[in-house]
């Protein structure tokens, strides 16, 4: 699944995915510029462009998910979006899905 989805992301976002050290401390943006750089001259457009080491992520199906807007009465507004069928993964963008309840502050 992790390299199907890196490759159906633009070309320039799987360089800069190579030539990023995620979250690592970089000496100048001179550094990266040069990393992707030699990158892009390495992968042209319509090269495949190879998955970084350790570079995925995660699918997430919520359940419920809820939103709040704080008041400085503290009778804030909660809103809470649950699923109508926890145990279905698919039509997660259906929106005859997820139940909209009220909840109190």
């Amino acid at each position: 699944e992790v390299e199907v989805y890196f490759a159906s992301r633009p070309h320039g976002s799987r360089l800069g995915a190579l030539a990023s050290r995620q979250s690592s401390v970089l000496g100048s943006r001179a550094e990266l510029d040069e990393r992707a750089g030699a990158l892009a001259a390495q992968f042209p457009p319509g090269t495949p462009v190879p998955v970084p080491v350790g570079w995925g992520g995660y699918v997430v199906h919520p359940v419920s998910v809820e939103f709040w807007q704080g008041r400085p009465s503290r009778l804030h507004d909660r809103l809470r979006f649950r699923r109508r069928h926890a145990d279905v993964a698919g039509a997660m963008d259906d929106p005859a899905a997820w139940l909209v309840e009220r909840l109190s502050p």
